[in-house]
């Protein structure tokens, strides 16, 4: 059975970074975009991966220009932006492409493991959430209009165990 812990994601920095250094976390991956309606919630983020970390949380973000071209900048342009903007200082990845065929190989395992509504696997939106436990599971996904804020509580349970 596999686990985010399987797969690697290029760093915005451009490094490979394997999961497996996340191992023994309860992850955020989140899908962003620096130009979207939803764009502040780099702020609820933020915060989460601040007051949650020292306890083994992380919030991980994906840039994706696939939604309305809400993403346009380079690598070095979204790190720019997040810093800038919101002091974002959880781990950020290369832009990628979450639908599709050449959707990067942990969306596709994400949405596999748990699909939308209906069982409809394609992410809608900037802003997808999903919920890994320590284990590499994954636990649930949000929609873009769930907001960080109301998910500490289901973070908070997964810290506990």
């Amino acid at each position: 059975m596999s686990t985010i812990y399987d797969f690697s994601a290029k760093g915005i920095s451009g490094e490979e970074v394997p999961m497996s250094t996340f191992r023994g976390k309860v992850l955020l991956i989140v899908n962003t975009a620096s130009k979207c309606g939803f764009t502040p919630q780099y702020d609820g983020l933020e915060k989460l991966h601040e007051e949650l970390s020292p306890r083994g949380f992380a919030v991980l973000g994906f840039p994706c220009n696939q939604f309305g071209a809400q993403e346009p900048g380079d690598e070095q342009e979204i790190q720019k932006f997040c810093s800038l903007n919101y002091n974002v200082s959880f781990p950020m990845f290369a832009k990628i492409d979450v639908n599709g065929d050449g959707a990067h190989p942990i969306f596709a395992f994400l949405k596999s493991e748990k699909p939308g509504l209906l069982g409809v696997e394609a992410i809608k939106w900037n802003f997808s959430k999903f919920l890994i436990d320590q284990d590499g599971r994954v636990v649930d996904r949000y929609a873009p209009t769930t907001t960080p804020a109301s998910l500490r509580s289901d973070i908070e349970a997964l810290l506990a165990r």
